[in-house]
């Protein structure tokens, strides 16, 4: 639908300029920027209705100089010249309240010289203004003098000019009859529009002068009615318009013209005479004479003040943008009738009289404005963002506040009313300069966004240079556009801030949900975002110092990038990542393992070197992520670490119990003197070494060549040894080079550095700032060291108890000491340590052959003092026990490089060496010896002991030492005497031996 001022031109006797000028002063493409704020009248062609604007306006100024008054109208021709002296300029009271420009020629005449500018009247003025040619001025003006001939009383206003019009003037009076049917046609549409159309008093359709003055509009459509003075038409015609125009009133005026909106329609078309037709852009100079002759025609078109300067603000506003928003003048004269209208407002407080019409246009006219107005203003970076652009956006700024502010005015007096509470006038503006900066900054943002992003997806690369857009952005809000919002607005650039601030955040999120994965591009791209998360940031404040709560509420809105929260998840994410697969590797050990060795190098298990280099591999990569990480992360992997290593720690140490190994104390008994079996046994046994002799496949006795009796599952045991060992070393290496880890927590200050460092530096650069740590795996290096004990004690108790029982313990001093003595034990016991030594680390030797020691001790005094019915020793034998117990220690202390101190082999032969000087006590004493020692162990010392007291059985504590009561009855149970025999059957009533 076209806009009033868009419609096709008639040739029924105004002139119009020609196209070229029209394209030059007048961008009609703009008005579509624009929507015309009343209501359509399609069916009229723009020069129908300017034509009816002059006749009305010559009409209404019947009383004026120049429109018939003293003063006769001088036409002068547009080539005429003259040589008098030049008019001087006219000073615009209108012009001058509106800040528009003066010009410095003398009084503007559309189109003619300047000799006729000073013989011009102003109904001249009008004319060309109008664009009337003299002819079709001259009819109109010899009919109104025809009309009111001798009826010098009439007031105007009861004139109704299109009626009068069709029946003064003839065809004869028209060039041709096709003109003459176009002029009649346009003066029965106005008729149709004022009477029936928009008529200010509701037509009733089922009046006959209604239907009647329908049906003969309606045969004026094919030809021209007949207007002769006797004619029926006209005579219907005349009582049909005269029935509907003094309607239901006082004969004081009729309304033939005065309905909404073909009044305004008119009203504005006389307005927009005005502009100088050379310049679209200037007001005449004459526009106050121009606007008193105007004012002439209010009572005719039933326009008032108020709705005056409705139609006045369009019409500049309308001005403005189809001359191509060239001349400000015209909007901030805009502005000005707009806040003549709010003040107009304030000083009626609410109580002017209620007009429908005026507030219908006054609501569309707003309306009009603020559509306008946000087009520019939600998009003012676009908008506004050219050369001079800033004072255009200043005043497009200030007329949409100033609309804001009479449609508040409107609702506020509504919500009055309605005793509803609205918003201040204050917070009205800062409402609206808030909307505009949050879209503005949108859509710039949106405009980069399709600039800079080649593909669907989100990349890294992508939001780097998103980020040096948006501080742009930023930049040239807070320089330019800033300064003029803060007149309206405390905090503009905050807003703007955390605008720019959502819509980068609504992008990172989209990019940080598919990275999933730690990488230098992601680390750029948080530091980037850090830096702009905290360059808005300080914008916000920086321009909050006049804000009453120092710009919160927007820091509040600026919901955190959590650049070192992402960080951190994605880091966590990447440590669990490193852990699942040490998780699965120890899983896959716990079914797998077979503790053999890897190769004479690497005499650990192969799992073991498995995950050890799986975990290293993780710790190496932590000091290639290209960012510090924090302490507590740190804390937390190292933690994770542990548990793994102790977890295999503890798996490595699952070996069984020693006391599995170790045979059960047979029931004590008293050994009876050269009983039969020893007897046959010395003549059966000639005296040998105590071990059985076999022979080899060379022929030669075995005893000869002892081989190593160390069986697979004790060997099995020493891998695992090592195995503990070697998580021992690489804990203290993991240990060593997480200590030496950044402390410093995450930052995106830090970021910038340690990306472009490398890594082996950034290790070396935070030593200085670190204390090496020698308790971060406590935990885990408890679980290896009980581990490593617990297995050298098990590996020690299979190797003496179970692979060397045939050598050690079934075999010495049984039947006989002299003939069962300790040396062929002791052989086979250094091949077992030499092939302990070759199997096991220099690390786990020393423990582990401590512990075979221990073994062999305790074996050795098992066989003492619990070697079983085959075992009995004299008093005299305890010689051979001590250079037996001698070449065991012997063994010891030289064994390998020597590994053991003498010291330590010396002291833990005390004990031993202790129960062998017990052997070589004489029975008597032993027997004193005991019964003292029992008596006191069991408090019956101050009582006495002896006679007819008992002595308590003592109990048996598997800590043998001479000074221990049942060590000492062992010593007794095993003497070959008589004494002991009956001390024993008649204290604790022992059995025989069988």
């Amino acid at each position: 639908m076209t806009h009033v001022g868009h419609y096709s031109h008639s040739s029924t006797g105004f002139a119009s300029r020609s196209e070229v000028d029209v394209i030059e002063f007048i961008d009609v493409s703009a008005l579509a920027d624009i929507e015309w704020p009343f209501q359509r009248i399609d069916s009229f062609p723009h020069d129908s209705l300017r034509e009816t604007a002059y006749e009305i306006l010559v009409m209404s100024c019947r009383s004026s100089p120049g429109f018939g008054g003293r003063v006769p109208l001088t036409y002068h021709s547009s080539n005429e010249t003259s040589t008098s002296d030049e008019v001087m300029p006219v000073v615009s009271k209108i012009k001058k309240s509106l800040g528009l420009k003066t010009k410095r020629s003398t009084t503007m005449v559309a189109g003619s010289s300047s000799v006729s500018k000073r013989h011009a009247t102003l109904a001249n003025v009008m004319r060309q203004q109008m664009k009337a040619i003299e002819l079709t001025d001259h009819r109109l003006r010899k009919t109104l003098t025809r009309t009111l001939v001798g009826q010098t009383g009439r007031k105007l206003e009861t004139v109704i000019l299109p009626l009068e019009l069709l029946r003064q003037l003839q065809p004869s009076e028209f060039s041709d009859t096709h003109e003459y049917h176009l002029w009649q046609k346009r003066q029965l549409k106005i008729l149709q529009l004022g009477l029936l159309d928009h008529s200010t008093i509701p037509v009733d359709e089922s009046d006959s002068s209604c239907s009647r003055l329908r049906e003969i509009i309606q045969s004026g459509e094919t030809k021209p009615i007949d207007t002769s003075k006797n004619s029926e038409t006209i005579c219907t015609l005349c009582q049909c318009v005269m029935d509907l125009a003094w309607r239901e009133n006082t004969q004081q005026s009729c309304h033939w013209i005065d309905g909404f909106p073909i009044n305004v329609h008119i009203y504005v078309m006389l307005l927009q005479a005005i502009f100088d037709h050379q310049e679209e852009t200037f007001v005449l100079d004459e526009v106050d004479d121009m606007m008193d002759l105007m004012k002439k025609t209010w009572a005719v078109l039933g326009i008032s003040k108020s709705i005056h300067n409705v139609c006045f603000a369009w019409v500049l506003l309308k001005q403005f943008v189809v001359t191509r928003q060239i001349e400000q003048d015209l909007l901030r004269a805009t502005q000005v009738v707009l806040t003549e209208i709010v003040n107009e407002k304030k000083k009626c407080g609410g109580n002017e009289q209620k007009d429908p019409v005026y507030d219908k246009m006054m609501s569309s006219l707003l309306i009009s404005i603020q559509g306008w107005v946000e087009k520019k203003m939600l998009d003012y970076h676009e908008r506004f963002g050219m050369v001079n652009g800033l004072k255009l956006m200043e005043n497009v700024l200030s007329l949409s506040l100033t609309t804001a502010e009479i449609n508040h005015m409107i609702i506020h007096k509504e919500m009055s009313e309605n005793l509803v509470e609205s918003e201040s006038e204050m917070d009205v503006s800062r409402n609206h300069v808030d909307c505009y900066v949050r879209s503005s900054l949108r859509n710039a943002f949106n405009k980069v966004t399709k600039q800079k992003k080649t593909s669907s997806t989100v990349s890294s690369e992508y939001l780097i240079q998103l980020a040096s857009e948006i501080e742009k952005l930023a930049m040239k809000e807070e320089e330019c556009f800033s300064v003029i919002l803060k007149k309206y607005h405390p905090i503009p650039a905050g807003v703007a801030a955390a605008t720019l601030h959502k819509c980068y955040n609504e992008a990172l999120k989209q990019y940080v949900s598919r990275k999933m994965k730690l990488a230098p591009d992601i680390i750029k791209v948080l530091q980037t975002a850090g830096k702009l998360e905290n360059l808005l940031i300080q914008m916000v404040v920086d321009n909050s110092i006049d804000c009453s709560d120092g710009g919160k509420n927007v820091v509040r809105e600026m919901v955190p990038y959590e650049v070192e929260s992402i960080l951190l998840g994605l880091i966590r994410t990447w440590m669990d990542k490193k852990l699942e697969i040490g998780r699965e590797c120890l899983n896959k050990v716990k079914d797998s393992e077979a503790w053999t060795v890897i190769s004479k190098e690497e005499k650990h298990a192969r799992s073991a070197g498995e995950l050890i280099a799986i975990l290293r591999a993780a710790v190496d990569d932590l000091f290639e992520i290209p960012i510090a990480v924090s302490p507590e992360l740190v804390k937390e992997f190292a933690h994770a670490l542990e548990s793994l290593i102790k977890e295999y720690a503890t798996f490595t140490g699952s070996c069984g119990l020693k006391r599995s190994y170790t045979p059960k104390l047979p029931p004590l008994t008293r050994c009876n003197k050269e009983s039969r079996f020893r007897n046959v046994w010395r003549i059966v046994r000639p005296c040998r070494s105590g071990i059985p002799t076999t022979t080899n496949a060379t022929g030669k006795l075995e005893s000869d060549h002892p081989r190593p009796s160390t069986s697979r599952g004790t060997r099995r045991l020493y891998v695992r040894l090592n195995t503990l060992h070697y998580l021992s070393c690489n804990l203290h290496l993991f240990e060593h080079s997480l200590s030496l880890h950044n402390p410093q927590t995450p930052s995106t200050t830090d970021i910038d550095h340690t990306i472009h460092t490398r890594p082996r530096q950034r290790r070396r650069s935070s030593i200085s700032g670190l204390s090496y740590s020698t308790h971060r795996f406590d935990r885990a290096r408890t679980a290896i060291q009980s581990a490593i004990q617990h297995v050298a004690e098990v590996a020690a108790a299979r190797l003496i108890f179970f692979d060397s029982n045939h050598f050690f313990h079934e075999a010495i001093y049984t039947h006989d000491v002299s003939n069962a003595r300790i040396r062929p034990a002791l052989r086979t016991l250094k091949q077992n340590l030499t092939l302990l030594n070759n199997i096991t680390i220099e690390h786990a030797q020393p423990l582990l052959i401590q512990e075979v020691m221990k073994a062999s001790f305790d074996a050795f005094l098992v066989v003492l003092l619990a070697g079983g019915n085959e075992r009995a020793f004299s008093h005299a034998d305890h010689e051979m026990v001590a250079e037996d117990f001698e070449g065991l220690k012997r063994v010891f202390a030289t064994c390998g490089d020597r590994i053991l101190e003498e010291e330590l082999v010396n002291q833990e032969a005390n004990v031993v060496e202790g129960i062998i000087a017990l052997m070589g006590m004489p029975t008597e004493q032993l027997v004193d010896d005991f019964s003292l020692i029992a008596c006191k162990a069991n408090g019956l010392i101050g009582i006495g002991c002896g006679g007819s007291l008992e002595i308590p059985m003592p109990p048996t504590t598997g800590k043998w030492k001479s000074t221990d009561p049942n060590t000492l009855l062992r010593v007794l149970c095993y003497r070959n005497d008589d004494i002991s025999d009956r001390f024993l059957k008649k204290t604790f009533q022992l059995p025989k031996r069988r």
